[in-house]
Formats: C-alpha cells, sequence, structure tokens
C-alpha cells in the first residue's frame, strides 16, 4: 500500500525538479527545441487550471486541490489493497495534484513547460504532474470500467 505514496512523493520530486531547473535556466517564453516543428521545452506559467481556464483564481484551487488529495487518501486506504491498478492510478492523481498545489503555493503561478505541436494543432503547454494527473485519471477510468462489466458479469450469471 506505502508503494502508491512513493509514486506520488517519487511524481512531486521529478515536477518540482524539472520545474526548478526551467525556472533556473530558462528565461520565461524561452523555447528551446528538441524536436523541431513537433516538440519543444518553453518556459510558461499559468496561474489558471488547463488551457488556462479560471485564471487567477488560487483560493479555488486551494479548495479543490485539498478536497481532491482528502479523497484520494480515502480512496487509496480503502480500495488501494483490492487494486493495485487502482492503487497506481490514485498515487499518480495524489502526486500530480500536490505537484501543481505547491507551485500555486509557493509561486501564485504553475510552471509548464512541455510544448508540443501535433499536426499543426498546439497543444497547451504542460509539466509533470500535469502528466501524471492525466494517466492517473486515464488508468482509473479504465479500473472503474473494467471494475462495472465485472460486477455486470457477476450479477447476470447469479
Amino acid at each position: 500500500m506505502y508503494i502508491y505514496y512513493l509514486i506520488a512523493v517519487f511524481v512531486i520530486a521529478l515536477d518540482q525538479v524539472t520545474k526548478w531547473l526551467v525556472v533556473k535556466n530558462m528565461a520565461l517564453y524561452e523555447s528551446i527545441p528538441v524536436i523541431d516543428g513537433f516538440f519543444h521545452l518553453t518556459s510558461h506559467r499559468n496561474r489558471g487550471a488547463a488551457w488556462g481556464m479560471l485564471e487567477g483564481q488560487m483560493f479555488f484551487f486551494y479548495a479543490v486541490t485539498f478536497v481532491v488529495v482528502i479523497g484520494i487518501i480515502y480512496f487509496m486506504q480503502k480500495y488501494g489493497r483490492s487494486s493495485r491498478l487502482l492503487g497506481i492510478s490514485l498515487g499518480l492523481i495524489l502526486g500530480g495534484a500536490i505537484g501543481n498545489f505547491i507551485d500555486r503555493l509557493s509561486r501564485k503561478e504553475v510552471v509548464d513547460f512541455f510544448d508540443f505541436n501535433i499536426f499543426g494543432y498546439h497543444y497547451p503547454i504542460f509539466n509533470i504532474a500535469d502528466s501524471a494527473l492525466v494517466v492517473g485519471i486515464i488508468i482509473f477510468l479504465i479500473v472503474s470500467i473494467i471494475d462495472e462489466r465485472r460486477k455486470k458479469g457477476n450479477t447476470v450469471n447469479e
């Protein structure tokens, strides 16, 4: 069970180290091509949520993050032992939520730097915490769908 918390700590550490490296080594809006025309490291700041939504609503983000973190810990304690994938997903979500929360508390903005241009679509710039959140939510949804299908299958057979 503690492995899920270690996943969260790893995500937080990796997220904070990479953000620190960006802040210390790149000027704001500086962009370094990794794969020109597709992937750049771009120093960017976000005062909102995904895609800049709810910009400047820090109290809202503090409150939502607090509730999410409490909920994740509850779910991890209650269901983490019964499903390894669920526990991993919750560890990723927890780490991602706390990683961006640290930025909001300390900087009043989130440091983003992964910058992709996919077939002409300039995807919003993101960071390690965002990636962990998205992957964690995808795994959570998959586990939930599989679990529901199992429950329906068992109900039909009974």
